[in-house]
């Protein structure tokens, strides 16, 4: 009897060690969400995770690319882990461009793609003098700019100058016209748009493209009260994450489609300040105080709390800084 039950458990293991080496390796199993809110450089889809395969998921999101089957080497989003449905943000388009997308989904045993589904950008609805194209967004009775202004050139074709070095002094300068990338980096114009002076903004030749202009003040304000008022309109502007904004980006919604970032500004020493912390943006309105010292009114809002600060006497810039824009349309 004993032997029996030793053959026995013997003849068990072979099969148990036959039948979890034959065990297919199963990679997960996920559907392509359809793709929407399609613009110029951005657009929206996700996936579905039906069946995590033989293990855990422990990646998953969308991969895109302009040719027909994307994979995880192209471009792709991160979007947790696990079973379920996500949504995913899809961003860094070129306007007017054909893209392949779809889901993907990562375990111990591979990767599993969901259907490719193509999509079209958008082309920009607005340009300016260089030619950069803008998104726009309506909220309430405005349409404006999604993105800082970047053009170099007045709208009459003459250049927008900038200093040499980025970081010039003129302080001393009594009606200074310049624009700059922060800290002089080219690069970081077409991210972060670049800083004007009050007087550049000003000038008669116009910076906004025809149909637009520099905001009033009272313009900035009706945008504030549309949001609810000047204490939380700010995280309703601010663009969500901290891909260009410092941790902890207090309270961002973006539910405007605003999509403020943090430009910082440049102070007319030439110092270059609160990239990632701060948003400023002018008006076209002054201030005065009672000691007779005139200041442009801006609104800025920051990294760490909701609200916008703004308004005559509260949020006032020498008018050689740079500052960053937003055009609004006529």
């Amino acid at each position: 009897m004993t032997k029996t039950f030793r053959f026995i458990g013997l003849v068990f293991l072979i099969f148990s060690s036959i039948f979890l080496s034959c065990k297919k390796e199963e990679v997960p199993v996920v559907t392509t969400i359809a793709v929407s809110n399609i613009t110029a450089t951005t657009a929206t889809s996700g996936g579905n995770v039906t069946d995590e395969g033989s293990s855990t998921v422990i990646s998953r999101g969308v991969c895109w690319s302009t040719g027909t089957t994307p994979t995880t080497a192209d471009s792709k989003t991160s979007d947790a882990a696990g079973a379920g449905s996500f949504i995913s943000s899809i961003t860094g388009l070129n306007a007017d461009n054909t893209y392949f997308v779809r889901a993907y989904a990562i375990n111990n045993s591979g990767v599993g793609y969901g259907m490719t589904m193509s999509f079209k950008t958008t082309i920009y609805p607005l340009t300016d003098r260089d030619g950069n194209g803008y998104n726009i967004v309506t909220i309430g009775s405005q349409t404006w700019m999604k993105e800082n202004l970047k053009v170099t050139k007045y709208n009459n074709g003459d250049l927008i100058v900038t200093t040499n070095p980025a970081t010039l002094d003129i302080s001393l300068e009594s009606t200074p016209k310049y624009q700059w990338a922060y800290d002089g980096n080219e690069s970081s114009a077409a991210t972060y748009g670049r800083l004007y002076t009050w007087y550049a903004v000003m000038d008669s030749r116009k910076i906004c493209p025809t149909g637009w202009h520099v905001p009033t003040s009272n313009e900035w304000t009706t945008l504030t009260t549309y949001l609810g008022g000047e204490s939380v309109a700010g995280g309703k502007l601010k663009e969500t994450g901290n891909s260009h904004w410092a941790s902890p980006n207090t309270g961002a919604t973006n539910e405007s489609g605003f999509t403020a970032i943090g430009g910082g500004r440049r102070l007319n020493n030439g110092e270059y300040i609160n990239l990632s912390n701060y948003s400023n943006w002018w008006s076209s309105s002054t201030f005065t105080t009672i000691s007779q010292e005139t200041f442009g009114v801006g609104r800025e809002v920051y990294y760490n709390v909701t609200y916008v600060n703004g308004g005559a006497g509260n949020s006032g810039f020498d008018f050689s800084c740079g500052i960053s824009v937003r055009c609004i349309k006529d």
